[in-house]
């Protein structure tokens, strides 16, 4: 006797202008260029959380800064975004 499991994954189909998740830095949520606001906004998350969690990440060793500056050069701008 042969079991066979089958697996479907849904598709969902956004709809245009249903779902933004766009990854971009908002215009009215800013501390300094706005990368932790807009990773937050992005997923979903409270911005002074993702704040706390970076600057947290600065007692580590690493490339943070030079991370979050890329960042701040490739997110674009919420007004400069593409809709």
């Amino acid at each position: 006797m042969t079991w066979c499991c089958r697996v479907e994954v849904s598709h969902f189909d956004v709809q245009k202008g249903h779902l933004e998740m766009s990854l971009s830095r908002p215009r009215d949520d800013r501390m300094i260029a706005g990368v932790c606001s807009g990773i937050a906004r992005h997923f979903n998350l409270d911005p002074t959380i993702v704040r706390i969690a970076f600057v947290a990440s600065l007692f580590l060793p690493g490339p943070q800064i030079l991370i979050y500056l890329i960042a701040w050069l490739l997110m674009p701008d919420e007004s400069t975004s593409v809709a």
